[in-house]
């Protein structure tokens, strides 16, 4: 028995409107519900992407264990390989930075820039994982 695939994940941000602003505008994905001063939740295709406030998440609620992390995390979304020229346009018109891009040796494209917090955000091809 195993995992099928990852239901959610998640990121730490301070500013939550201004994350859900970025992650809704600009990459696209559908908001769901908030909760002012703790959480974001937005639908990513089949999976959750959540945002949570690193401040609260310490706090037991009632209906999730405390967790949280410290510093910039991480996240990389799916793109396929015709859309690269177009998110690059996108990104750029949106005015975010784009920090470096990369072509896998083994296959694959991947874009990576900064969502407001600081945390590193990646566009990638599935082809860098072995995946169609």
């Amino acid at each position: 028995m195993k995992p099928d695939y990852i239901l959610e994940t998640c990121l730490y941000v301070t500013d939550l409107d201004a994350a859900r602003a970025f992650y809704t505008d600009i990459l696209g994905l559908e908001f769901v519900m908030q909760e002012a001063g703790r959480h974001v939740f937005l639908r990513c295709g089949d999976s959750m992407f959540l945002l949570f406030n690193p401040e609260q998440t310490p706090i037991v609620t009632g209906f999730a264990p405390p967790h949280g992390a410290l510093g910039p995390g991480h996240v990389a979304f799916a793109m396929r390989e015709a859309d690269i020229p177009a998110w690059r346009e996108r990104l750029q018109t949106a005015g975010v930075a784009i920090e470096t891009e990369f072509e896998w040796p083994h296959g694959g494209y991947s874009i990576y820039f900064r969502d407001p917090a600081g945390n590193s955000v990646e566009l990638a091809t599935p082809r860098l994982w072995g995946l169609e």
